[in-house]
């Protein structure tokens, strides 16, 4: 039976497909100076990242899962030369080029690599040094003579879970917050169209990066066949919400979205960074969501007459779960056991950030050895994977992973 192209229908389904992007240049090429530009805290050390990246996969393949890199993906729907020449254009426009001798300087220089030399390229990031100095103007050479980049390099481009997301037999391509990280999508646009894997398949794009709204796939959490939670949070809009459940109710057979308010701010700057599902009833949460009640803000989307959008309000989060996923009771797992210490340092570290493999089976990092033997002691099987270096980019095993293919529950 030939594997679908995308077919996502629950956060926990066995997962049988699943893209990935190996840390490679780009992680050395950001500086103290870019960090915070870049939307990094500190500079992995790559050749560990790598090691431990590499142990990632290794561990999901162990399980049954097919492993696809995103770069390599790209660079297989770049074979047609006009198909690769539009991306390289839409890229270098994106990356603030559009003519001039800079502008043909690089199309000149990318377009003459190889397609995956020129997509690690891309990513990896272009310096001024790279061209023909002797061609540049005054003006190239003297603005911003702090940073040695002429196409800033893509250092997040390791967490693919947010540039797009699978969602049913479709996915969003997201339009993403901030400009470090706004070509990444660039990439799964191209895959869709254009890869062998995924041309002709007629898969449904709930919607596209052409937004002015925000909204990123760690936000995005699918939790059944028909209800999807969405974070409101410092990455994704209210408006976009609204966009992709009138999308999805129009033409899918998602008919619940939950819209969950999270707090607006970098610690925790998706919803997957504070509450994952991790079974049919279980999921993690980080404490510091829920207020003194335990309660937290939370808007129920569902179809009205007409293409209109039905909203509701409610502040229970395990009574909400219950309803929709129509369960007898849902088990809330602290991170850090709620422990006024290791809660927020585990967090920190991404230990509400857990990637579901199948019904109460997860992969975590290695560091949040609380949260990890809670997660034990509620009958969830856990495969710990090294943590040093790649904790550091502010993203846990969801985030490094689009899950593309799972088996339905």
């Amino acid at each position: 039976m030939t594997e679908p192209a995308i077919h996502v229908t629950s956060e926990i389904g066995p997962l049988k497909t699943v893209i990935l992007k190996r840390p490679q240049a780009e992680i050395e090429n950001i500086t103290p100076d870019t960090m915070e530009q870049l939307l990094f805290d500190d500079i992995p050390y790559l050749p560990i990242a790598q090691a431990e990246h590499d142990d990632f996969a290794q561990v999901l393949r162990d399980h049954g899962t097919k492993v696809l890199y995103m770069n390599e993906l790209a660079a297989q729907a770049l074979t047609d030369p006009q198909i690769k020449a539009a991306f390289l254009r839409q890229m270098l426009q994106e990356s603030g080029f559009n003519k001039g001798i800079v502008y043909e300087q690089l199309y000149d220089y990318l377009l003459n690599l190889s397609e995956q030399a020129m997509v690690d390229k891309l990513i990896a990031g272009v310096r001024k040094k790279e061209l023909n100095m002797e061609k540049l103007t005054l003006r190239d050479l003297a603005e911003d003579r702090a940073n040695p980049f002429l196409i800033n390099p893509m250092p997040n481009s390791y967490f693919t879970r947010d540039p797009a997301a699978a969602i049913g037999d479709g996915l969003s391509i997201n339009h993403m917050t901030f400009a470090a990280r706004q070509r990444e999508s660039l990439f799964m646009q191209y895959i869709i169209q254009y890869n062998p894997r995924f041309k002709g398949q007629n898969v449904p794009v709930w919607r596209d990066r052409n937004h002015q709204s925000h909204i990123e796939g760690g936000d995005e959490l699918v939790l059944s066949d028909h209800v999807l939670a969405i974070g409101l949070s410092q990455r994704t809009t209210a408006s976009a919400i609204e966009d992709i459940a009138g999308n999805l109710f129009k033409n899918s057979a998602y008919d619940t979205v939950l819209a969950i308010s999270i707090p607006h701010n970098h610690a925790m700057m998706h919803l997957d960074t504070v509450f994952t599902m991790i079974n049919y009833d279980q999921f993690t949460v980080h404490p510091a969501i829920l207020n003194d009640n335990a309660q937290l803000d939370i808007y129920i989307l569902t179809p009205g007459v007409n293409g209109t959008i039905n909203i509701s309000y409610r502040n229970d989060l395990k009574n909400v779960l219950k309803e929709v996923l129509h369960q007898s009771s849902i088990d809330l797992l602290p991170t850090g056991g709620g422990d006024a210490v290791v809660a927020p340092r585990e967090q920190w570290n991404d230990g509400s950030n857990t990637l579901a493999i199948a019904p109460g089976e997860v992969v975590t990092y290695d560091r949040n050895y609380v949260s990890n033997e809670l997660l034990r002691q509620h009958g969830i099987i856990v495969h710990e994977v090294r943590s040093s270096e790649l904790s550091r980019g502010r993203g846990g095993p969801r985030c490094m992973s689009m899950p593309i293919v799972r088996d339905d529950l």
